[in-house]
């Protein structure tokens, strides 16, 4: 395995040193100096840090390609910004047969040609900010590119990519290690590096002698609490599509300046107050990639758990459960979900529009973040959207989460699925009163005021490209 993995590096080095031939046929002309490319090796609409970078070059007059794979559709404000041109890989299927070794092989050299290709016709960026992972064979291609056209390469750290392969094929396996000294090795080369956590940044200063700069995730400005018109406009939407929502229904009328709006309020046409939703359900929301970081049978007996307290006679609410989404694991957890048979809780599994997720999540009442990490030191950015939307977070315990989630300030860490249902009876059990921890961590939300993305990425970020 590891005589093939060398041999497929040679040999798309190989074909690299090709095009390069082929490029100096064809190069455009002129360097354009305030140009960046941020370049992503996967669905450039699941990438939503990197998304948020481009912006922000955009919103400071850069000239932004954005490359990586179509798919998801991208947020209008990316399609919409002139400063921002999309440059799509396709993505070819050519590697899917054949033995898994021999397809792993042709991927490689495959995205590497294209990746490369793509790095030379653009016009020449003064920076290229690299997403990692995935960082096979991104990481080595775009060095070279960079070396090639007196570019300088930034590495975003978002977790690493022999983390994730180990979780199938196990840590010691020869292709985790020579992932592993790839990434170590290549990432060395880079000029500039940033991290997610504060943890990421000393193992990578420590295993790796790499020096990064942390930018923990923020959230963008559009995930807010969302006005009581506009979730009754997204529940009337998603109704038409997702039976649970058919019971969220939200009446317009006048209401006191000083009301306080929820998505379990109903306003009376006419009457001027607000009448509390007991009785109708609360809204609980996960988001996920549906990978195996992520053990959403935690959530799933969680809720069992839950419907029993109702069962046995507990005054709680009965629940809405959403969890967004596209990933490898949703068919396995979509066919675990249609064996249950709750009377109290509806589950739906709905992917949502990129201008909709952020109404969601500033409609509902509580988040459940199942994130674990494969390194232990990167942070779900599920959360800081959440956050963001001044949510309520339960999260399930790993190395470095209560550098976001505070205990009993934010949200809730849990370890099990017994723990988690019974923060959730806990939360709800005097819901929708105002005076239960539920609204206090709403609160503490609210009056952090925490940084937004621009804010931050300005204090840390936009320095590294001041020099050009």
């Amino acid at each position: 395995m590891a005589a093939l993995l060398w041999v497929t590096f040679c040999g798309a080095t190989a074909l690299l040193l090709f095009l390069l031939l082929l490029w100096q046929r064809e190069r455009p002309a002129g360097p354009e100096e305030s140009a960046v490319a941020v370049v992503v090796l996967g669905d450039l609409g699941r990438s939503p840090r990197m998304q948020y970078h481009a912006l922000s070059l955009a919103r400071h007059g850069r000239r932004v390609a954005f490359i990586g794979y179509p798919g998801t559709k991208l947020h209008s404000e990316i399609t919409h910004n002139g400063n921002i041109q999309i440059v799509h890989i396709a993505e070819l299927k050519i590697w899917q047969v054949g033995p898994k070794v021999l397809q792993y092989i042709a991927k490689v050299i495959v995205q590497s040609i294209q990746l490369f290709y793509m790095m030379l016709r653009i016009a020449k960026p003064s920076y290229v900010l690299l997403q990692n992972p995935p960082g096979l064979p991104s990481i080595a291609v775009t060095w070279a590119a960079c070396l090639l056209r007196s570019s300088k390469l930034i590495i975003d750290w978002h977790n690493y990519g022999y983390t994730i392969m180990s979780l199938t094929h196990g840590k010691g396996h020869p292709v985790v290690r020579i992932a592993k000294w790839y990434e170590e090795f290549f990432g060395r080369l880079s000029d500039y590096n940033i991290c997610v956590t504060n943890a990421m940044k000393e193992d990578l200063q420590m295993n790796c002698n790499i020096r990064a700069i942390t930018l923990y995730d923020k959230p963008a400005s559009f995930f807010k609490e969302t006005p009581l018109s506009d979730q009754h406009k997204l529940f009337m939407k998603l109704a038409k599509e997702y039976a649970p929502f058919k019971d969220q229904p939200v009446t317009e009328s006048i209401l006191p300046d000083d009301a306080e709006e929820s998505v379990f309020t109903q306003r009376d046409v006419g009457s001027g107050h607000v009448t509390c939703r007991m009785g109708r359900p609360a809204l609980l929301i996960s988001s996920t990639s549906w990978t195996e970081d992520e053990d959403f049978s935690i959530l799933l007996r969680a809720l069992e758990e839950y419907e029993r307290y109702l069962n046995d006679g507990a005054e709680l609410p009965p629940l809405v459960c959403v969890i967004t989404g596209k990933g490898p694991l949703k068919e396995y957890y979509n066919k675990l979900i249609a064996t249950l048979h709750f009377k109290h809780i509806q589950i739906c599994t709905p992917w949502l529009e990129a201008e909709d997720y952020p109404l969601l999540l500033g409609s509902a009442d509580l988040g459940v973040c199942l994130h674990t990490s494969s390194s232990g030191l990167d942070l779900p950015m599920k959360v800081v959207d959440m956050f963001g939307c001044c949510l309520p977070v339960c999260a399930v315990h790993f190395q470095c989460i209560h550098e976001l989630v505070k205990h009993e300030i934010n949200g809730l860490i849990f370890r099990d699925s017994s723990e988690l249902a019974e923060q959730l009876k806990m939360l709800f059990l005097q819901y929708p009163a105002v005076e239960g921890k539920l609204d206090l961590f709403r609160r503490n939300l609210r009056t952090a005021k925490q940084l937004r993305w621009d804010e931050s990425w300005e204090q840390t970020v936009l320095p590294l490209f001041s020099s050009s």
